[in-house]
């Protein structure tokens, strides 16, 4: 069976690589290409140009701002995201500088990215105002990592929920990390009865 590349980026912990702009998470996005280049070393992407006044351009100027295109392409699959072109505060700049557009064609190729798999929990964020875990996702969470019987790991989910960085955006990618750890170790326990 072929490797799953969503999956497999998906349970990648993002949360030490994230920038905080404003109210919003952002993936560092060489960190991110990074991690893809790891896991799907034949992935491409591109950045999209557009025709203006008889050159071509990396951004598409309209009326409500101007945007980038970024496509990233894994294992034959290709994936866009557009991004606006935004300033310090989260508003469209209508006549962006080089270094602005710059820096919005990263953050596009950082959620491109992330539309294979590694971090889209955190752009969930985006538009979800409350995060914090309520106590039925506490105590589910809890005992999976009781589950695991590894002191270590039911200290980092009681420090991870203790600290926010365990929340509803990110909180499956936490799950499946340790269902893995589970099945990994019953896998060595089964091994070791033979």
């Amino acid at each position: 069976m072929k490797n799953n590349i969503f999956e497999t980026l998906d349970r990648v912990d993002v949360s030490t690589h994230t920038e905080k702009k404003g109210q919003f998470n952002y993936l560092s996005w060489a960190w991110a290409v990074r991690e893809l280049l790891r896991v799907a070393p034949e992935a491409t992407w591109i950045v999209h140009e557009w025709g203006l006044e008889g050159s071509k351009q990396p951004y598409m100027q309209t009326g409500a701002g101007c945007f980038v295109k970024v496509s990233v392409n894994v294992n034959g699959i290709s994936r866009e995201q557009v991004h606006p072109v935004l300033d310090n505060r989260n508003q469209p700049i209508k006549t962006p500088n080089a270094f602005q557009i710059n820096t919005s064609i990263q953050r596009c190729l950082a959620k491109a990215i992330a539309l294979h798999g590694l971090g889209l929990y955190i752009f969930a964020g985006e538009d979800l105002p409350d995060s914090k875990l309520d106590e039925s996702l506490i105590k589910k969470i809890t005992a999976l990592a009781e589950k695991t019987k590894d002191t270590d790991v039911m200290q980092k989910i009681d420090e991870g929920i203790s600290s926010g960085k365990i929340n509803k955006t990110n909180i499956t990618s936490y799950e499946a990390r340790i269902l893995d750890l589970i099945q990994i170790k019953e896998s060595e326990n089964s091994d070791s009865d033979e």
